[in-house]
């Protein structure tokens, strides 16, 4: 074979595969594309649902909260469900932030608060997210979604201690208005881990 046809014969070598490796390149991209409209729709999913849960409680929690607050503290954990779920179903970051999101706007026009509602919802998600935030959302341990819980219901009755007016009470209430909304936030927990658990056994979710 001469040097020419040699040269030539490199040349179509190199091309074809040029053409093959973005073919390759290709296929994921595509693939991709398709992915996140499913985990969007399953996001808005559980996301009306968690507002057809959320919209009647917050009602009911604000009713609640005059003459009867520790059964209102009681409803606390279920802002978690719908952000517990998303979590632990799809295990993508900020999931559980999308999720409150779309349930507080479907909320707005029901739950009494307006827009208020979206920054409700986010505030609690975003306990939710903080474990998995801190590993970069790389490790999915079962025990990360008790952490946010553990966590939001030690700041929660902090950052609404005036709103309570718990100074005014015992310390023995005190403590009560904890492990109440402690209480609540972990068996929320627990229930968004076992409706997820379920669900992906079902087939909802695909594969990671």
């Amino acid at each position: 074979m001469s040097g020419a046809d040699a040269a030539s014969s490199t040349a179509r070598s190199g091309a074809d595969a040029a053409t093959e490796a973005d073919a390759v390149a290709t296929r994921p991209a595509r693939g991709r594309v398709r992915f996140p409209t499913a985990l969007l729709l399953t996001c808005a999913a559980l996301g009306v649902a968690g507002a057809v849960l959320l919209a009647p409680m917050n009602w009911l929690s604000t009713l609640l909260t005059g003459p009867l607050p520790f059964l209102g503290m009681g409803l606390a954990g279920l802002w978690l469900l719908p952000s517990v779920i998303a979590l632990r179903l799809l295990k993508r970051p900020l999931v559980g932030l999308l999720v409150a999101l779309i349930a507080g706007l479907v909320m707005v026009p029901f739950s009494g608060y307006g827009f208020g509602s979206v920054a409700t919802n986010l505030w609690w998600a975003a306990f939710t997210e903080l474990p998995f935030l801190f590993v970069l959302w790389r490790y999915w341990g079962t025990w990360m979604h008790y952490v946010g819980a553990v966590a939001v219901a030690i700041v929660y009755p902090i950052s609404a201690w005036a709103w309570f007016d718990l100074g005014s009470f015992g310390l023995g209430y005190q403590a009560a208005f904890f492990a109440v909304t402690m209480a609540s936030c972990v068996a929320a927990t627990a229930l968004g881990i076992l409706i997820a658990d379920r669900l992906r056994r079902a087939g909802v979710g695909g594969r990671r």
